[in-house]
């Protein structure tokens, strides 16, 4: 197939593309007979013919053009778009960001989890998390929490049916998340979860119930699994006078884990930070490292490290931080600007361990 050929070819489907079919017509006519018509054929003679005809050339011409040497790139711009999913368990609407990308190369995806009374908007302003996901080329999930399954958009952490492998909302969210990985170039040992208060709470659930699933997990102002299995039990966990959180069944070795906390947390006790780790099977730390934020927020953080001497775990004490989101930003609710940047922490953590 000559470069001629192919330059009529194209310039049929341009006109075909705009409408034009005596021109369209006349223009395959002249590319496959090799010279041009004398008169174009009238508007009622074969103008469906002339849109197949398009068509197929131009399957033709794809078909059997050199390939280019340069891969293909596919341009996709921003999206910030809505979602729902649902399966046997149940089922819930999010939103999901997408940062634009030139290429079909597998990015990481971070499950957000917001608090009680949040919803993804709201989570995704007071994190910012997107601007982070932007500059960093990842795309972020935000679930949430339907009001008829808790009047408070709180995620049902302290439910006994909803703390196991394949069981409520664990199964909803898991289910969510790897129909996003079907859909999305997403690499599947770069997959994480991180929550606020009851989300941060069910981002623990998840991060033990599902390791094959999820690399890392980050909780900020949450429980333990196995904290709470009503209502009573949860206000119990939440002021710091429950027992040792019971580890709940069907859950596996809990990936590496991030804790964030303020220790004037008057909703969450600090307590429940410690015990997130604990539960996570963490028994050794470093030398702790003191710090400060840029608007002078103290704060102590802890490296925990396995049986190797492997890094674990991250805790990080906000000192005199209550219960919001560190760093975040004063348009979402429960933020706290002035403390360390608890999402660009997170990230960082993240990313340093993939899983496998």
């Amino acid at each position: 197939m000559n470069d001629d050929f192919q330059r009529r070819m194209a310039e049929a489907a341009r006109l075909m593309r705009g409408g034009s079919l005596m021109e369209a017509t006349a223009a395959i006519q002249r590319a496959l007979g090799g010279a041009p018509q004398a008169t174009a054929p009238a508007a009622a003679d074969r103008p469906v013919r002339a849109v197949e005809d398009v068509i197929d050339v131009e399957a033709r011409v794809v078909e059997e053009s050199p390939a280019d040497p340069r891969p293909a790139q596919r341009t996709c711009a921003e999206s910030y778009s809505a979602g729902h999913f649902a399966n046997e368990c149940g089922a819930r609407d999010y939103k999901l960001f997408e940062p634009a990308r030139s290429d079909d190369a597998p990015l990481p995806l971070v499950v957000m989890l917001h608090g009680c009374t949040q919803d993804p908007d709201d989570f995704a302003r007071g994190t910012r998390m997107n601007a982070l996901a932007r500059a960093r080329g990842l795309l972020v999930l935000y679930p949430a929490q339907s009001q008829r399954a808790n009047a408070q958009r709180c995620w049902n952490w302290f439910k006994h049916n909803h703390q196991a492998r394949g069981k409520g909302e664990p199964a909803i969210l898991a289910g969510m998340v790897r129909q996003v990985m079907a859909t999305r170039a997403i690499d599947p040992a770069r997959v994480y979860v991180a929550g606020l208060s009851a989300g941060g709470a069910m981002a623990a659930i998840l991060g033990h119930a599902y390791p094959d699933l999820f690399a890392a997990i980050g909780v900020h102002s949450g429980l333990a699994p196995g904290s709470a299995t009503d209502v009573p039990s949860a206000f119990a966990a939440m002021g710091g006078t429950a027992a040792t959180p019971r580890r709940p069944a069907k859950l596996g070795t809990a990936p590496p884990t991030i804790v964030f906390h303020g220790d004037d947390d008057t909703t969450v006790h600090p307590v429940n930070g410690e015990r997130i780790l604990a539960s996570a099977g963490m028994s050794a730390r470093v030398d702790a490292q003191r710090g400060a934020s840029a608007q002078g927020v103290p704060y102590t953080r802890h490296v925990w490290v396995d049986g190797q001497g492997a890094d674990r775990a991250e805790q990080w004490t906000i000192h005199g931080g209550g219960h919001a989101w560190s760093g975040g930003d004063p348009s979402g609710s429960f933020t706290d600007p002035r403390g360390p940047d608890a999402s660009a922490e997170m990230l960082r953590f993240f990313l340093a361990h993939p899983r496998g």
